[in-house]
């Protein structure tokens, strides 16, 4: 895994509002620079003249109307960096949210099932973190590459024994930063990593909770959830720890090093070596000039725990996704599917499941895939969806493996209906891709239509919250039935039905048939596995290691 820069170029590859947002910083921070310098000068001659009898008040009035329109400007210049920052930050964290979520749908869901919960908890509080970057962190990097080097070249046009000191005090400033980074780097990497874990497992907690509390075992993972939410504070802590160590040492160097340049002007002015308004200048540019770099350092901490999940979700985003097939696909309203020893090893557990399956998916055919649960019936569906690679064996149509079929037009043929269906935040009709009362009539989704308090136009939620388990699995139904595509592949459609209920499927199923449908069942109960023409039988073995 390699590491972020604090300015890295494939953080801006991957965020196009990032690019932006540094070459509008980049420009700021020059306006920056000329403002700051005028700003000194302005007032050393506007103060000078007075302090030596050499003019009055009213002589100095020019300079004073100038110096409130560079406060102006100043003012202004700030307001767009944070402004724009802020705008910058949102958007680059949403672009990579939605590549890194793309990149892991690509990545197929055997990749995704051991990452899932760390990729929710990065993607959403650990990205959250990227704005103190854009906002606070970045503009004082742009600054340190313009303020500082101008102000520097300016100091060393006016007095050079000034610029001198300013030179070999300047790089004692980046040496501890290098120092305290690599400790805030560490730490918030190991903050990034107990928040994944805490995330993990109150995210299965979750998931797990009635299965938990049917059991009565619900208060058991207390002491786990505790014992990682003293980790993250833990964490926290030392990394609060670590940034206000590096804000008092820079501000401390900083302040050291403006002493020195200021105790070498102010002797050399009583001993008349160096004028009133050079030495003004030179006094009032040294910290500015060593600000920036102030900042930068301790301004550091706020963004690297952004940045930490920044590389992790860079280095998913250019993870390498399988070679699609590019070839079209047969058209599956007259082609078989076959099935040849088919072997897929489960990651981590130890078993083959499928193992050895054989069998063909006849065209206009019903089709059931039975066994025990984990035997590998999903994983023999996510096969031939092209989600997966068989270890062994293939799934072919027409003679030409799965893997070698353009996935677009090989998925453009078929319908999936999981046994927990995606839906989303909207209308029932939206869900359904529109009103078809023949599909409802056919899945019995109805008589759900007639219990809705608005029918069609019912609004439910994320997920189908509005709609219980049974009557959103028979919508997934309807949807699947309404789109006609010719293989129907269902994910136990019964599983959280009554008998009633169940016997609308099974009309359903045969109704698809008789449509010309090929659909292919994962099936325990008996009522489904009596319908299908042809019962495929999914074992899975054990293997050593």
């Amino acid at each position: 895994m390699s590491s972020v820069k604090p300015l890295d170029p494939r953080l801006l590859s991957h965020a196009a509002p990032a690019r932006r947002y540094v070459l509008l910083v980049t420009v700021t921070g020059i306006l920056s620079a000329a403002l700051i310098i005028a700003q000194c000068f302005l007032i050393s001659y506007a103060i000078s003249p007075i302090i030596d009898g050499s003019a009055d008040a009213a002589d100095s009035l020019p300079f004073v109307g100038s110096l409130a329109l560079v406060f102006l400007g100043r003012m202004a210049v700030t307001w767009v960096q944070e402004s724009f920052g802020h705008r910058a930050a949102l958007a680059t964290i949403s672009e990579l949210r939605g590549s890194v979520l793309r990149r892991a749908g690509e990545l197929g869901p055997r990749w995704l099932a051991t990452r899932a919960s760390s990729i929710v908890t990065f993607t959403t509080r650990g990205l959250e973190d990227l704005e103190p970057y854009f906002v606070k962190y970045l503009p004082q990097l742009l600054l340190t590459a313009t303020v500082t080097p101008a102000s520097l070249v300016v100091v060393l046009l006016l007095d050079w024994p000034s610029a001198l000191i300013i030179v070999f005090c300047i790089p004692v400033i980046p040496v501890f930063m290098i120092l305290i980074g690599k400790m805030t780097e560490s730490t918030s990497k190991r903050k990034l990593a107990a928040m994944e874990s805490l995330g993990d497992q109150v995210l299965d907690l979750i998931a797990g909770l009635p299965t938990l509390k049917a059991l009565g075992r619900e208060r058991g993972p207390v002491t786990r959830v505790d014992s990682l939410g003293t980790s993250y504070t833990s964490t926290t802590m030392a990394a609060l720890r670590v940034a206000f160590l590096s804000g008092s040492v820079l501000e401390f160097l900083a302040t050291l090093s403006t002493a020195l340049v200021a105790v070498e002007v102010g002797f050399r002015m009583v001993y008349g070596h160096l004028d009133l308004t050079t030495g003004l200048i030179i006094i009032m540019l040294t910290p500015e000039l060593f600000k920036p770099l102030r900042e930068v350092g301790s301004q550091f901490h706020a963004s690297t725990d952004g940045l930490a999940a920044a590389q992790e979700a860079i280095d998913i985003i250019e993870t390498p996704i399988p070679e699609k097939g590019t070839l079209p696909s047969p058209d599956l309203s007259r082609t078989d599917i076959s099935i040849d020893h088919l072997s897929v090893a489960a990651e981590g557990r130890g078993i083959v499941a499928p193992a050895g399956l054989s069998g063909v998916i006849r065209h206009g055919q019903i089709t059931a895939l039975a066994g025990p649960s984990g035997s590998g019936k999903s994983t023999t569906v996510a096969v031939l969806l092209g989600l997966l690679e068989p270890t062994d064996g293939s799934v072919t149509a027409d003679g030409i493996p799965v893997g070698d079929i353009d996935p677009e037009s090989w998925r453009s043929q078929i319908t999936w209906v999981p046994q927990r269906p995606v839906l989303v935040p909207g209308t029932v009709a939206d869900n359904v891709g529109g009103i078809d009362d023949v599909a409802a009539r056919l899945s019995g989704f109805d008589e759900v239509i007639d219990e809705l308090p608005h029918g069609w136009q019912t609004k439910i939620g994320q997920g189908g919250v509005g709609l219980s388990l049974g009557q959103r699995q028979r919508l997934a139904l309807t949807r699947a039935l309404r789109e006609r595509r010719p293989l129907l592949v269902l994910d136990e459609p019964t599983a959280h039905l009554d008998a009633a209920s169940e016997s609308t499927v099974v009309a359903a199923v045969r109704a698809a048939k008789a449509n010309g449908q090929t659909v292919l069942i994962i099936a325990h109960r008996q009522t489904l596995l009596e319908i299908a023409d042809e019962v495929i039988t999914v074992s899975a073995v054990e293997v050593d290691g």
